[in-house]
């Protein structure tokens, strides 16, 4: 750090932090995807280090160890684990079932195109009905669904995925059991392993179940969602009407593409909801912040009423909140709407400004940051009330005695205990903002929105998360453009949320405020 940094005032300081911080987003960034990379190579290594250990086991395993191999609990019948054993030959069986009679042709079909792009399926609805000789009538015949093909190809992988750990387990577990008969010491019996599962591993057995659910209803959906991504599948391709077909990264490129409607349309509405990110979280953070310096004031009457009302603005339901306020801006005459309202000829007469609320694009960006105001502002008071009672009333008297001003007090006591313990929710708040879709969605709906500008149903104040909620669910159902903004504003949270957090005085400072 330059030695001039210590000769800056608190205020050049925070600049020269703030400075230094985007100055280095770049490297950040490729430090983040380095440490990716290396934990790859770390997680590649680890998978190698297990194929040798997996040979040399068969390698220097006895007839039942080998046998093992091909019959999953072949050397734990034997060797008086016969439960463990039954349960990893049914693991095996009902692995040989499911592919046979269910998952096997959804497997086929879903890598059948994957790599060189085509349809996903091979049989597609007839057009018309074809006439059955054994009902002796015209019928419809069904062809293949592409996306049970891909939900059902994902949920394979993962179930293979799990026999392959168990069959791995199972292996390493037969060798193990023929060292210990060598060395003549009898293995856990069925009582003592149920014992282990309700005391040293009880951790293991109450999170079966959840991770069950995490990964039926979180991770599969997710997996599928990332891999419509990579598909054509719109409204055109609408099961059980034609199959959709991989398309490898073109839809990425469609995005990316700013000569384009599309890419030209994804790149305003992104700039808009990293704008409205940061204005809508500091600004609802530094208020908070200030308004808590302010009723916590010393000589301040009447701090509980107002804080009371304050909370009364959180005990409302904020749908509700956002709903009145956008029929009071609506354009056809509401209290603060273009059509003529009140308020609006107020502002007019006393300050010459027309509030064009869903007309103009400035004028309602700005109006819904600040309405967001209203709302934020009252939960980071709260948060900020509770972290200032807890600032050392020591550290403002030595440095009121030192001559330090009101500013600087704020500047090098209370902002950095503040930012070191809602650092954490500040980023949360962060990405919150970025998937923020009640604010947007029920005061303006995305609009106003121009035809010219934006394209596949985005309008001027729409977010990533309301345009692919109208992707999604809007007319066209466009679900690889609304998979592809999916992905990116994951990789944009993640990126962010990582750097940032690992950059902060949370994790840096920690020391400082023990």
């Amino acid at each position: 750090m330059d030695i001039n940094y210590y000769k800056l005032s608190a205020g050049g300081k925070f600049a020269y932090k703030f400075k230094q911080f985007f100055r280095n987003f770049g490297s950040n960034i490729a430090g983040f995807f380095k440490r990716i990379f290396m934990a790859l190579v770390s997680f590649f290594r680890s998978v190698g280090k297990g194929f040798k250990n997996f040979a040399l086991n068969f390698y220097h395993g006895n007839v039942l160890t080998k046998l093992s191999y091909f019959i999953m609990g072949a050397g734990h019948v034997t060797r008086g684990q016969a439960v463990r054993g039954i349960m990893y030959f049914l693991i095996e069986v009902g692995l040989v079932l499911y592919t046979m009679f269910f998952g096997g042709k959804y497997l086929v079909m879903f890598f059948e195109n994957f790599f060189t792009g085509g349809n996903i399926g091979r049989v597609q609805t007839s057009t018309s009905d074809v006439w059955d000789d054994d009902l002796g009538e015209y019928v419809t015949i069904l062809g293949d669904n592409s996306f049970h093909i891909v939900l059902y190809g994902i949920l394979t992988i993962f179930i293979i995925v799990f026999f392959l750990i168990c069959y791995v387990s199972s292996t390493k577990e037969s060798f193990q059991l023929q060292q210990l008969k060598v060395i003549g010491k009898k293995p856990d019996t069925i009582t003592k392993d149920m014992a282990h599962m309700l005391d040293g591993k009880f951790h293991i057995t109450l999170l079966s179940l959840p991770m069950l659910g995490l990964f039926m209803f979180t991770i599969i959906p997710l997996v599928t969602m990332i891999l419509i991504a990579f598909t054509n599948y719109d409204a055109a391709h609408e099961v059980p009407s034609k199959l959709f077909q991989w398309v490898g990264f073109e839809n990425f490129s469609q995005m990316f593409n700013s000569n384009s409607n599309l890419g030209r349309t994804f790149w305003r509405v992104l700039g808009w909801t990293l704008v409205w990110a940061v204005f809508a979280t500091f600004t609802s953070y530094f208020g908070g912040m200030l308004l808590a310096l302010l009723i916590n004031r010393k000589g301040i009457k009447l701090k509980k009423m107002y804080r009371t009302i304050f909370v009364a603005t959180i005990a409302v339901p904020q749908f509700v909140s956002l709903l009145i306020m956008s029929k009071m801006l609506d354009a056809g005459g509401g209290t603060l709407g273009s059509g003529g309202g009140i308020i609006t000829q107020m502002v007019e007469k006393l300050f010459g400004y027309h509030l064009n609320f869903g007309v103009d694009i400035q004028t309602t960006r700005i109006l819904i940051i600040i309405i967001n105001m209203w709302i934020g502002i009252p939960y980071s008071m709260l948060m900020c009330s509770g972290i200032l009672m807890n600032i050392p009333a020591d550290l403002y008297e030595s440095a009121r005695i030192d001559g330090a001003s009101p500013f600087r007090r704020f500047m090098k006591i209370t902002l950095p205990y503040m930012i070191f313990v809602t650092g954490p929710h500040l980023i949360t708040q962060f990405i919150g903002n970025i998937n923020n879709f009640n604010v947007i969605y029920l005061l303006s709906g995305g609009g106003p929105g121009n035809n010219m500008l934006y394209s596949n149903g985005a309008k001027s104040t729409d977010l990533l998360i309301t345009w692919l909620y109208k992707l999604s669910l809007g007319t066209d159902r466009n679900y690889k453009l609304a998979s592809v903004i999916g992905i990116l504003v994951f990789i944009i949270s993640a990126t962010f949320s990582l750097i940032v957090y690992n950059k902060s005085s949370a994790v840096k400072g920690e020391d400082n405020f023990q």
